[in-house]
């Protein structure tokens, strides 16, 4: 069985989740100014939540449906926050979803890990197109997409119910070859 990789930015490491990592995780994901803009993030993050999500990354990633990395600093191994692709095989794609804690917003972190993260699709999963959306109201999220050379394709008007409101989405994407005559190394 495959294991997943680490992999390292400038800033970064990307690492698999471990349980150890649970009351940061339940911390971090638990602000309401995080789970608010969020799809799946809920609020109160109560106990327990994280242990169960992170328990499943080990068999998603071996049945290559999901890659979950605890994004983390790599001076002090501090956890900021998570990235992943939703893989779906047939169709040689990938959804990526991201979350950061509130005390590293505006660092550049999202940025920089969804840059490794592209690379690690494109390159080692052999993608042909990585896509990811977010809500309207979120633009700072839009933003690390523009960043990383996703093209805006639209908004789904009203598209998720999240507390009580119906909310705008906007959906970016990267082709494979577009990445690539971007990449040249």
């Amino acid at each position: 069985m495959m294991t997943q990789p680490t992999l390292t930015t400038e800033r970064l490491v990307l690492r698999p989740f471990t349980l150890a990592d649970a009351p940061d995780v339940q911390r971090l994901a638990g602000a309401r100014e995080v789970a608010s803009p969020t799809q799946n993030i809920p609020h109160p993050y109560e106990d327990g939540m994280a242990e169960q999500w992170i328990s499943t990354h080990a068999e998603a990633f071996a049945n290559d449906q999901r890659v979950s990395f605890a994004i983390t600093q790599r001076e002090d191994g501090a956890l900021c926050g998570a990235i992943g692709l939703g893989i779906n095989r047939p169709h040689q794609h990938a959804e990526m979803g991201y979350w950061m804690g509130l005390p590293y917003w505006n660092r550049g972190y999202t940025s920089e890990a969804a840059r490794a993260v592209v690379r690690y699709g494109f390159e080692a999963l052999d993608l042909h197109r990585i896509f990811a959306r977010h809500m309207t109201r979120n633009p700072a999220s839009g933003r690390v997409m523009q960043k990383i050379g996703m093209t805006y394709e639209g908004t789904m008007r009203q598209h998720v119910l999240k507390w009580g409101v119906f909310e705008d989405i906007a959906f970016y994407g990267l082709l494979r070859d577009e990445w690539r005559a971007t990449h040249v190394e």
